[in-house]
């Protein structure tokens, strides 16, 4: 009985190590941090990387503009390139990060109203 505890207690300690694992990279990427509860579009981050020929990563978050570009302006070693009401372009080391609002979706055509962060890996 008591090596089912064990077995049981090392299982959870390792489904948890995992998990917390993957919360942690999913944070970063391409060495920049993810803005804060933005969620990874994988089909927008095939599209973006097609159209640029480079590795990119989409990420959408119902956060305003200002917000986005504020928690970037912070992030120790990116370079603020521009930034307004409806977007910026920050450089971190050979990446860009852009952020839209609103923005086109490029396989429905349709205009979205939340807030799109691409990072771009420059070849």
């Amino acid at each position: 009985m008591n090596i089912m505890k064990i077995t049981s207690f090392a299982l959870l300690v390792l489904v948890i190590s995992t998990v917390g694992l993957a919360v942690a990279a999913s944070e970063e990427k391409f060495g920049v941090k993810v803005y804060d509860g933005a969620k990874y579009d994988a089909e927008t981050s095939q599209l973006v990387g097609t159209m640029m020929k480079a590795e990119a990563a989409c990420y959408r978050t119902a956060s305003a503009v200002a917000q986005v570009n504020e928690f970037y302006r912070k992030q120790p070693g990116t370079t603020e390139i521009h930034t307004s009401a409806r977007g910026g372009m920050f450089k971190k080391s050979g990446i860009s990060i852009t952020i839209q609002s609103p923005w086109m979706d490029m396989k429905s055509h349709q205009q979205m109203k939340d807030t799109l962060i691409s990072i771009v890996k420059n070849q």
